[in-house]
């Protein structure tokens, strides 16, 4: 079947059969003119910023046109995407006006991020380039260096990215900028962001949550976001599903989404157009939220969006060996792919560059002309490439003394509940640079305490509206996810709890932000920022309402994957430890860190002093649980989470009984990187370490929370590996009780007695003797109390009371766990 073919450029969408009543929702507005000295520098400047974006995709000499191109000018590898560049350009230059008009704290977020050509050139015009980076100056060879440079190895990427000035967004995955930008404005009520959505990305999903997001914003305590979706009509080879949609479509769609809809599409005076519509934005952005902090909220405000529709590609070649190119997907990356090579392409490139008449745009010097710098904010602070939230605004959290908030050793607790009187103290002592980000889970997950203090702040629920709630809650990961993103970047703190088997969801964001944060760690001018702080919880452990679907710790391998420098996975084991390690992460800056554990009541096993000093360690003996304080033992074991290191000190428990002469060392892990090899993480142990902890020469039995390549990774390249086995997560389980999760995962204590009775039997002889024996024991254990399960549909009585190790023997103390 043939592909489409496109008979004219930039075609209209086709009519729809909604009623023509609903263009009165339309917007409208009298047109307006520009003075002429205005009109002049929008012009000019969108003229100098287009050529300079078209000449980097292609140029890699002869950068300001001074003679006909020829081959050897033309780069040998054309990397770009001119399609998207007239339309961000377009609103740059309009930005740039209304900064300098109104004095304002604005800053631009980028969509189609692959159009960097367009937003680098107009930072090269107001100068921002040149102040971050001396080889891009405004002059002549600062210009040819960003021409002859893009996309070259040793030259700035293809994609805005953190080397970008002004930028808080990755650009590459479409889909977040939206999010982002609303969490940007997030208690900053003098700021701006306009976030221009390109009509690909508005088809993502994360996109179509993310236009919710004004719905938690309020105008007394916060900023504004200004959506500008440019509606070019076409994807990399198809047409977008917004440009398929006419007015009466698109009006209704954001009138149901809570905006007012006013369309900017008058290609014969765009200026007068764009220019009238963010004036109206501006006016409707300031009656909001002059009415909200004078007392008199508006109660579900409808915010102003833009429709942008302008030609794709627009001003770049009409047709291309007779294919239309402006206004059709032809114009998304590169018009003339072989410029280098084939005469008339060369020619229509002259044409095309030329057409722009460059010298009228610069200096002999290579700067620009004062027409163009007519429209540029005079204030180098409140230029769009400059503004210090984007780059250098870090606010500190008060973090008071986690240790205050110390469970009783032997007591039991919920690490969730006790963290949560933690963070609501927290949030009483940062009341504008900290706050909650969760898909709906906080109640379920038990961290209520922090609306001790706070709310939630839903703005079209009447009973959260205007009242500064501190936690958002929204059913979209994804949204949860940029608005953490957008709020970290511009200098705030951020935690984001959720069910662990959902936060898979936002994995590639997740990705995206620590691409975005590896590259500010590496340009000099980008200051530190608070670390990105997922909380995962309710984990497969203990699902105590739902199944299989909610068994997944897939995201542990996920942070794994990432950069040692920014990879961070904590484990916690006990309340204690938990506070500790939380109020490490909130103190910590430019990591990603994951922290695991548990909503259900468990035992404290360290005091706040033992437990902080187990944390700073990453691992430790636990002496208590061990033979003769873990003296040389027969065997290793091992726990790696809450409820599996549980299940490791039942099973000292059980061969303290069963198996009196096998000495065991018992080892908790709550900081996973320790495990790494010597070298490969910043907090991975010596060679030396690893061996004093897990002994050089014994058996080591690791029951581990999450998926066995996750360890063996993490392993590899230490010597004598052949001594190890693992248990973790085997993708096993149901709606079921506790412990049979632990049986049909391998991980119960019975499993964990079996690894340490084979791995001891290797040195101790006693052990070997009784080998078989005790194994049978073991089995035999575990299928009574399988068998007990199926059949009561309960746990056995007493499965979880703490055991305690005396000396003489094992003793069980009933705690209530089983509740």
């Amino acid at each position: 079947m043939p592909g489409e073919v496109i008979d004219q450029a930039n075609p209209p969408p086709p009519p729809s059969h909604i009623p023509d009543d609903v263009l009165s929702l339309v917007v409208k507005l009298e047109k307006t003119k520009l003075d002429e000295s205005t009109f002049a520098g929008l012009q000019q400047f969108r003229r100098a910023a287009n050529y300079i974006a078209a000449a980097m995709i292609f140029l890699a000499d002869n950068a300001l046109l001074e003679r006909d191109l020829k081959f050897d000018d033309i780069k040998p590898r054309l990397l770009g995407h001119w399609g998207t560049c007239p339309g961000l350009t377009l609103v740059y230059s309009h930005l740039n006006l209304l900064v300098r008009k109104h004095d304002l704290d604005l800053i631009y977020v980028v969509g189609p991020g692959h159009g960097a050509p367009g937003i680098l050139s107009c930072l090269w015009l107001e100068g921002s380039m040149g102040r971050f980076y001396p080889q891009y100056s405004r002059n002549k060879q600062g210009l040819h260096n960003l021409i002859t440079g893009f996309s070259t190895p040793h030259g700035l990427p293809s994609h805005i990215n953190a080397e970008t000035p002004g930028s808080i967004h990755e650009g590459g995955e479409l889909g977040y900028a939206l999010s982002v930008s609303f969490g940007a404005v997030m208690d900053k009520p003098n700021l701006i962001v306009a976030c221009i959505v390109g009509d690909g990305e508005a088809e993502s999903g994360p996109t179509a949550g993310a236009w919710h997001a004004a719905k938690y914003i309020d105008p007394k305590e916060s900023g504004a976001v200004l959506p500008i979706v440019h509606v070019n009509g076409f994807k990399i080879s198809e047409r977008t599903i917004y440009g398929c949609m006419d007015d009466k479509e698109m009006v209704s769609l954001f009138t149901g989404y809570g905006y007012q809809c006013r369309f900017v599409e008058d290609l014969e005076d765009i200026d007068a157009d764009l220019g009238a519509s963010m004036e109206w934005a501006l006016g409707e952005i300031h009656r909001i939220q002059k009415a909200a902090r004078s007392g008199k909220p508006i109660m579900k405000p409808r915010w102003p969006v833009l429709i942008m529709r302008t030609p794709k590609g627009w001003g770049g070649p009409k047709k291309v060996h007779g294919e239309f190119v402006e206004g059709s997907f032809h114009a998304h990356q590169v018009p003339l792919m072989a410029a280098k090579t084939d005469e008339e392409e060369l020619k229509q490139l002259q044409e095309w560059l030329g057409g722009y008449k460059p010298k009228e745009l610069f200096t002999e010097e290579g700067g620009i002309t004062d027409t163009i710098a007519s429209i540029i904010p005079l204030d180098d602070s409140k230029k769009l490439g400059q503004h210090v939230l984007t780059y250098g605004s870090h606010e500190v959290l008060k973090i008071p003394d986690w240790q205050k908030y110390g469970v009783k050793k032997g007591d039991q607790a919920s690490c969730m509940q006790t963290i949560g009187e933690l963070l609501d103290q927290i949030m009483v002592d940062n009341p504008h640079s900290m706050r909650i980000f969760s898909p709906d889970e906080l109640v379920s997950n038990k961290l209520d305490a922090v609306f001790r203090h706070t709310g939630r702040n839903f703005q079209w629920d009447q009973f959260s509206h205007a009242q500064g709630g501190r936690v958002i809650e929204i059913l979209s990961e994804h949204t949860c996810q940029g608005l953490l993103q957008g709020y970290t970047l511009t200098g705030r703190t951020g935690l984001f709890p959720s069910y662990e088997s959902f936060l898979g969801i936002v994995h590639t964001m997740m990705v995206q932000y620590s691409k975005f944060n590896k590259m500010s760690r590496e340009v000099p001018w980008r200051k530190d920022i608070s670390s990105i702080n997922y909380l995962e919880t309710s984990t497969w452990t203990r699902q105590e309402h739902n199944g299989f679907s909610h068994q997944n710790p897939s995201f542990i391998g996920a942070v794994l994957n990432l950069k040692p420098g920014a990879a961070r996975v904590y484990l916690p084991p006990d309340p204690n430890t938990f506070l500790s390690t939380l109020a490490h992460c909130l103190r910590s800056k430019n990591y990603v860190n994951l922290m695991v554990g548990s909503k259900q009541p468990q035992p404290v096993f360290l005091s706040p002093k033992e437990a902080d000093a187990h944390c700073h360690a990453g691992a430790s003996v636990w002496k208590f649980a061990s033979v003769d304080d873990g003296l040389d033992p027969d065997v290793v074991i091992v726990g790696i989470g809450a409820e599996l290191m549980f299940e490791v000190i039942e099973a000292a428990s059980i061969l303290r009984e069963m198996a009196p002469s096998l000495r065991v060392r018992v080892i908790n892990v709550t900081d996973l990187m320790v495990l790494g090899l010597e070298g490969s993480h910043p907090h991975s142990l010596t060679h030396d370490d690893f061996d004093a902890l897990f002994t050089a020469d014994r058996s080591i039995h690791f029951n581990y929370h999450g998926y066995p390549n996750e360890l063996k990774g993490l392993l590899f390249g230490r010597p004598k590996l052949d001594r190890i086995s693992i248990e973790c997560y085997a993708e096993e389980g149901s709606t079921t009780t506790p412990f049979d999760m632990m049986l049909r995962n391998r991980v119960s204590r019975y499993h964990v007695a079996e690894a340490a009775i084979k791995g001891g039997a290797e040195h101790n002889s006693a052990i070997r003797l009784d080998r078989s024996k005790h194994l049978s024991d073991l089995r035999h254990r575990i299928t009574k109390t399988h068998d007990y399960i199926m059949k009561t549909g309960k746990d056995p009585e007493g499965m979880y009371d703490t055991p305690s190790f005396d000396g003489s023997g094992p003793k069980h103390r009933d705690i209530g766990y089983a509740d």
